[in-house]
């Protein structure tokens, strides 16, 4: 079947959030002096657990760190506001996240972003990539309504790019919002690998790298 369109998660799929977080937190604790009384790796390293993947929101991130840290004279919701403002200036893309999107649009293959996550602050790490010219369709749940894995997000998505399910390939690390929701409705899969899942993932083809993208949806090298 002839793939006329790629759906991308962003998180772990294109945005690289882990390394992204770690530049973050790094700068973070060296702008606050109030973060200096304790050590900068036991901060950093206590900061990515208890963030758990971005599956932590940062106000509990941020209560947390202040509470076991004892840290006095700082307010958790001005660190909050921190992130939220400036987390998009360290958001770093996985290699060759470029050139693969520029192959497959040069090749006319619609391309979609789906991903779950807070509206304008997920936005702005999308835009921060400097990809958002080579995308047809953004969705993002706060904006829609719906978040993954619901399959009226993928079928909203799909008629907005105005594709048939079968005709669509969607990209994506979660192995149930991405991987599972997406085949649910009709769309080829391909895992981006993430070492956070050790469940083995039943997709069309897993990748490590963002290039190998090329031959499966262009030769349908699956």
């Amino acid at each position: 079947m002839t793939i006329k369109a790629v759906l991308f998660d962003l998180d772990g799929t294109l945005l690289d959030r882990d390394l992204s977080l770690l530049e973050f937190v790094r700068d973070q604790y060296d702008r606050y002096p109030e973060f200096q009384i304790v050590n900068k790796e036991s901060f950093v390293k206590r900061f990515i657990e208890l963030d758990n993947h971005g599956y932590m929101w940062k106000d509990k991130v941020y209560q947390q760190i202040i509470n076991e840290f004892s840290i006095q004279n700082m307010e958790w919701t001005l660190l909050l506001e921190d992130y939220i403002r400036n987390f998009q200036m360290y958001c770093i893309g996985f290699p060759n996240l470029l050139s693969m999107l520029t192959e497959l649009k040069n090749n006319n293959i619609k391309l979609a972003l789906v991903s779950n996550g807070f509206g304008q602050f997920q936005y702005d790490n999308f835009k921060a990539l400097h990809i958002e010219h080579l995308f047809d369709e953004v969705l993002i749940p706060e904006w829609e309504g719906l978040r993954k894995p619901d399959k009226a997000i993928f079928n909203r998505a799909l008629a907005k790019l105005d594709i048939a399910a079968e005709n669509a390939l969607f990209v994506g690390d979660h192995p149930d919002n991405d991987i599972r929701a997406s085949r649910d409705v009709g769309m080829k899969a391909v895992w981006k690998r993430n070492k956070q899942f050790e469940t083995v993932v039943d997709a069309d083809a897993v990748i490590n790298n963002l290039e190998e993208l090329i031959n499966i949806v262009l030769y349908n090298a699956t």
